[in-house]
């Protein structure tokens, strides 16, 4: 089977990098705003009987959603065979569990409407601090890559007597491992926080 990947608006450099990487074809899609606001697709590209493969990092989602979604639907409609999402970062990981009353769990809300976007999910070392893994979020496939070699490889190439600093104790996991890896110290901080911007 083909594979097709196609980029969601920012994701361009990365999805060409990914397409060479696996000798696959990049798709040609339009994805704009009409003037009121509401999101217009077009495929140009063929995708009848393809893999097709979604790359769109989840930083600042709540603007990439429907664009996502709308993709998605439309190559299914257009015949593709399977859908992947390929999220470099994956959003709305920290909010799984009601922190004080009448909050949501929107971690869960979340997976359950990306779950409906495609059928497997890629990411890059997710935030899974109460969770075991995503599969406690998500109904689909998902399958965790791991950057902290790639980052210690750069740090040792670039890096002259590095000292890493993780922001909070959550942090550790992360950069102790790059620092293990990197041959470098490393401390964490104390994190404390008074409000969503004030820490």
């Amino acid at each position: 089977m083909k594979t097709i990947l196609f980029a969601l608006p920012g994701n361009e450099e990365l999805t060409a990098k990914l397409a060479q990487q696996f000798q696959a074809e990049t798709g040609e899609a339009t994805i704009r705003q009409f003037p009121d606001g509401e999101t217009y697709v077009q495929i140009k590209s063929d995708v009848k009987g393809k893999r097709v493969v979604l790359v769109c990092t989840l930083h600042q989602p709540d603007n990439k959603l429907l664009p996502l979604y709308f993709l998605s639907k439309t190559v299914k409609d257009l015949g593709a065979d399977c859908t992947c999402l390929i999220a470099p970062y994956l959003a709305y990981m920290r909010q799984d569990k009601r922190f004080h009353p009448g909050e949501g769990i929107t971690s869960e809300y979340f997976g359950s409407l990306i779950s409906q976007f495609a059928e497997t999910l890629v990411t890059i070392d997710p935030h899974l601090h109460r969770r075991s893994s995503l599969s406690e979020v998500y109904q689909i496939p998902c399958k965790v890559e791991h950057a902290a070699n790639h980052i210690s490889s750069w740090i040792k190439d670039n890096i002259e007597n590095p000292v890493l600093v993780g922001p909070d104790s959550e942090s550790e996991q992360w950069v102790s491992e790059v620092a293990r890896n990197a041959n470098a110290p490393f401390i964490v901080l104390e994190k404390i926080r008074h409000g969503d911007k004030d820490v």
